[in-house]
């Protein structure tokens, strides 16, 4: 799913978790519908019935989050940049770089599912414990003859049915779902083929959406309240595996393209041995650049420098600091030129730089290859 405007909720072990304007209006919608349900199984003031509410609705969302925190942590411990976690209208996404493997692909795509197993099955055994007489279950699904339940009661089982849920629709075998990915994972360990994987789980990602549209239709011909809210689910997952499917096509279509194929083979460059003040006049106000990659005599690339930093460092009153000290740290940018143009595609400096500095196998630099002739590459394809 595209990026948008978020706004930071907070920080978990450094995952910066946020959510979308979308997020505020389901938040209270979700409080205003559940309100009515609670008071008729609390009984008592309407008040109580709305903290219930307020409390439940809130606390699925922090499931919600736990549930991408799985996916964000397992990716981490594989070995992947994960760039944040965002809420939306409908659920969450955690950002990640691709999976190297299937492996890798299926444990990530597991994590989540594993969690809200986990969060169900607390909220069961607890719920048994404070209820009686099986009154639990039925307070879960909305039947029975139960008579003023606990506030803890009806929390804990709207909390367990709903992510039960949640827990069903995500391992449903269709891409953009968890179960699609996993499923995705399989296939694509069997075929050696991840461009066919996503094809496959992306086709039935379509069907599965379009299905899950027709069930809201009838619903929404019955008069049934699920009818709207699955119509604009099916939408949202008929998009996403669309694009997983115009993805796989694409992909196929570049396989054999690499970076060598698309990059500047002549790119100017700046000479480790200049001071900030030489680079700032020959280069900087010459070309009018942001950066620029920076070699030694043997042609090795050392790093990036930034025209704001050659200007920060200038204003400090080091105009005669040697340009090797002003690269800029922990800016992954370097690439080998025979990668294919798929890999290049998921790279961190392409997203954060806007390119890509292509190197052979002795870090000589080769080229340089930017956003633009990635689009134009991608354009053709």
């Amino acid at each position: 799913m595209p990026s948008r405007r978020t706004f930071q909720l907070a920080r978990i072990k450094g995952i910066r978790v946020s959510v979308g304007i979308s997020w505020f209006f389901v938040l209270f919608l979700f409080i205003f519908a559940v309100t009515g349900p609670f008071h008729e199984l609390l009984g008592g003031s309407r008040t109580t019935a709305y903290a219930v509410a307020v409390a439940s609705v809130l606390s699925f969302f922090v499931s919600i989050i736990m549930h991408e925190l799985g996916h964000a942590f397992v990716a981490r411990r594989n070995g992947l940049t994960v760039a944040g976690i965002e809420l939306w209208a409908l659920g969450g996404i955690t950002r990640t770089t691709e999976s190297p493997s299937p492996g890798v692909e299926f444990r990530v795509a597991a994590a989540g599912p594993a969690v809200t197993f986990l969060v169900v099955v607390v909220c069961v055994l607890v719920g048994r414990v404070i209820a009686n007489n099986g009154d639990f279950f039925e307070v879960a699904v909305a039947k029975g003859n139960v008579q003023h339940a606990t506030p803890a009661l009806v929390w804990l089982s709207w909390l367990a049915t709903i992510n039960v849920l949640v827990l069903i629709l995500n391992l449903v075998p269709a891409f953009p779902l968890d179960g699609g990915r996993m499923a995705r994972a399989v296939i694509w360990k069997l075929t050696r083929d991840r461009n066919r994987a996503t094809l496959v789980t992306g086709r039935i990602g379509q069907a599965f959406a379009l299905a899950f549209g027709a069930l809201g239709f009838w619903g929404i011909a019955r008069g049934e309240g699920f009818g709207l809210l699955t119509v604009v689910i099916s939408f949202i997952l008929y998009q996403a595996a669309s694009a997983a499917v115009a993805q796989s096509l694409i992909s196929k279509r570049i396989a054999k393209v690499t970076v060598a194929d698309i990059m500047d083979r002549d790119p100017v460059t700046v000479p480790a041995e200049l001071t900030l003040l030489e680079v700032h006049e020959q280069f900087f106000m010459r070309y009018g650049w942001p950066w620029f990659a920076v070699v030694d005599p043997a042609r090795h690339f050392l790093g990036v420098v930034r025209a704001s930093t050659v200007d920060a460092e200038i204003s400090a009153g080091r105009p005669a600091l040697a340009v090797v000290d002003a690269l800029e740290p922990n800016l992954q940018v370097r690439i080998s030129e025979q990668e294919p143009l798929e890999v290049l595609l998921g790279s961190e400096g392409l997203g954060r730089l806007g390119a890509m500095v292509a190197v052979d196998a002795e870090g000589v630099l080769r080229g340089v290859v930017t956003l633009a002739q990635v689009q134009q590459a991608l354009r053709t394809a």
